[in-house]
């Protein structure tokens, strides 16, 4: 299941430890240019997105495009006018990382996102007290920023952050959820998915919900 497609020889590097926490001046400068995603990010541009809000013990990245040079014009209708996508940032040192970015590549193309020049990423990181204060205000500003059809949290972390939710995964999992009053899924993350394969199948189903709710998203839009 998710196999990545044949001309990719090498994950599409996704996520990376976030940078030191920055205040970030204003939400609305993430639906702006993004840079190309990088495993373990290089040193970028100053007009790149880059800077980070950071909301007690977490740090959110804000949205990234990651197929910035995807077609419009091709972008499967039943995606919807974006996503955004929220994960936990990997670890430099992480054994599973690479992975991890692999089966979310896959994940992802799997859903033909990869055909969408508006599909997002917020990875988020932990500081040094877990258990403290989520970030979700943060989250829902850069939810309201970027305007996605949906918005898929994947894992437990990336859930405590976006929504300031304590319960196990698995409890919110189906749940009619929303941020800023976008349709949230929440589903099991990547490096998860890779020690507990059977739970792949689960995962799908969360992925196709998301799908349903975006393109639904898509269809009751309001027409210019």
């Amino acid at each position: 299941m998710w196999t990545p497609p044949a001309s990719s020889t090498a994950p599409l590097p996704l996520l990376a430890q976030a940078p030191a926490a920055r205040v970030q001046t204003s939400p609305k400068a993430a639906t702006g240019p993004a840079p190309t995603p990088a495993h373990r990010m290089p040193a970028q541009p100053a007009n790149t997105i880059e800077r980070v809000a950071a909301v007690s013990a977490w740090t959110i990245q804000a949205p990234r495009l990651l197929y910035p040079q995807a077609d419009p014009s091709q972008a499967p209708l039943a995606l919807g006018a974006g996503w955004l996508v929220v994960a936990e940032a990997f670890a430099p040192d992480d054994p599973l990382a690479e992975g991890a970015e692999r089966l979310l590549h896959a994940m992802l193309h799997a859903l033909q996102l990869h055909r969408h020049p508006r599909v997002g990423l917020c990875s988020v990181s932990a500081g040094a007290e877990p258990g403290a204060q989520a970030a979700d205000a943060a989250m829902a500003e850069h939810v309201a920023a970027f305007a996605p059809a949906v918005v898929l949290v994947m894992g437990r972390s990336a859930m405590q952050a976006a929504l300031g939710r304590r319960e196990p995964l698995g409890k919110l999992r189906g749940e009619t959820l929303a941020l800023a009053g976008v349709p949230v899924v929440v589903t099991f993350d990547a490096r998860f998915l890779l020690r507990n394969a059977a739970s792949k199948s689960v995962a799908w189903a969360d992925l196709c919900r998301a799908r349903a709710l975006a393109g639904r998203s898509s269809a009751n839009a309001p027409v210019p």
